[in-house]
């Protein structure tokens, strides 16, 4: 399976995850799927029958309410059994709305308190320097999320540590859910902003190409001294158009039996 067949594939069960369920977070799921195929496709050590492995790279997704998406690349990677993303959110799941390393095998860090996932990814990548495991620790921030204080704060530490080991993505997607990120509290211009605080950056014009994500990452692996940040600019719901039309009302929206049936066709066509 090639990585545009991958991405389609996390896509439909993004879509199926959260259509059987009925509601769910599906546009800044949707956004990181290019993201998400790349890293594990072509960048990550890891192990689906060891998933606690020394020495394994590790990805906390700290916009936690990205989990439908992380789940649906476990699953397709062999980390449990596909069945399980059709219990999304429902009482027993091991797939919570946000992301629960105590409950889902693959995940790195229990996430969804905004801010609080990338400070963990920061204080794993300097474990990692200290036990000298040759690790390399990746991580996903919102753009909503930058408006937290703490992820400032853990990118002066990051950046003080020289933490070269650690790469983070800025999901750039323009909203959150309670409206356009320029209007609410703007972030801009983002890219400046880490330099200044001591980070490489480097920058996607389009966060939902599997090409450009993989030169980026090609690029930050080389990078020394300095964390590494990756601002991607990426579509809300990219794929499934009634999902991107909705605007930020993607954030968390209900998904009837009719529009999963819609969503699966129009996957379907693309992939043909």
């Amino acid at each position: 399976m090639n990585l545009k067949e991958f991405c389609l594939q996390i896509r439909k069960d993004i879509i199926q995850e959260i259509g059987t369920f009925g509601v769910g977070h599906i546009g800044g799921s949707l956004s990181i799927v290019e993201i998400l195929a790349v890293l594990y496709n072509n960048y990550m050590n890891f192990d689906p029958n060891d998933p606690k492995k020394e020495g394994r790279d590790r990805l906390i997704v700290s916009k936690g309410h990205a989990g439908p998406a992380v789940y649906a690349v476990l699953a397709n990677l062999g980390f449990f059994d596909k069945s399980w993303l059709l219990t999304l959110n429902k009482p027993g799941t091991n797939l919570p709305s946000h992301c629960d390393m105590n409950k889902t095998p693959g995940i790195d860090m229990t996430t969804g308190s905004l801010g609080q996932g990338f400070s963990c990814a920061v204080g794993i990548a300097l474990g990692s320097k200290l036990k000298h495991d040759n690790a390399k620790i990746y991580t996903i921030i919102g753009d909503g999320e930058s408006q937290e204080g703490q992820i400032w704060e853990a990118s002066m530490f990051a950046s003080h540590n020289r933490l070269d080991n650690l790469i983070a993505f800025l999901d750039y997607n323009g909203a959150q859910i309670d409206g356009e990120i320029i209007d609410v509290c703007s972030i801009l211009p983002a890219s400046d902003k880490w330099r200044t605080f001591g980070w490489h950056v480097i920058e996607v014009r389009n966060g939902n190409s599997c090409e450009e994500i993989d030169d980026a990452l090609r690029l930050a692996q080389i990078l020394e001294n300095k964390p590494c940040m990756i601002v991607a600019n990426t579509t809300k719901g990219f794929g499934i158009p009634f999902v991107e039309k909705a605007g930020v009302n993607n954030h968390s929206m209900n998904i009837s039996k009719e529009q999963l049936e819609m969503a699966l066709d129009e996957l379907n066509k693309q992939e043909r």
